[in-house]
C-alpha cells in the first residue's frame, strides 16, 4: 500500500465559492493545503471528544464515594480490557 492517498474532489457552487475564497485570502497557498487543514482540524475535533469522554468518565467516578470503589488488580484490568487489545 501507498504511503499517500491521492483525492479527486469535484466542487461547484457555493462549496467552490467557498473554498476560492478561502484560498483568496492568502491563508493557503493551494486547495490541497487547505484540504489537509480541514482533515487536521476533524482530526483534532475528534480527539477532543474523546478526551472529554474520558474527562466526563474520570469526573463521574471520582465523584462516587470511596465506599463504591472497588479494587482491581492489574490482572482484573486487562481480563476485563481484553476485548479491546483483539
Amino acid at each position: 500500500m501507498s504511503d499517500t492517498l491521492n483525492l479527486n474532489v469535484r466542487l461547484k457552487g457555493r462549496l467552490r465559492d467557498h473554498v476560492t475564497r478561502e484560498l483568496d485570502t492568502g491563508a493557503y497557498d493551494n486547495v490541497s493545503e487547505y484540504v489537509r487543514a480541514l482533515i487536521r482540524r476533524d482530526q483534532q475535533q475528534t480527539e477532543q471528544k474523546a478526551f472529554e469522554a474520558v474527562r466526563a468518565e474520570l469526573q463521574a467516578s471520582f465523584a462516587e464515594p470511596e465506599s463504591e470503589y472497588v479494587e482491581l488488580t492489574a490482572e482484573d484490568i486487562f481480563e476485563r480490557n481484553a476485548h479491546l487489545l483483539s
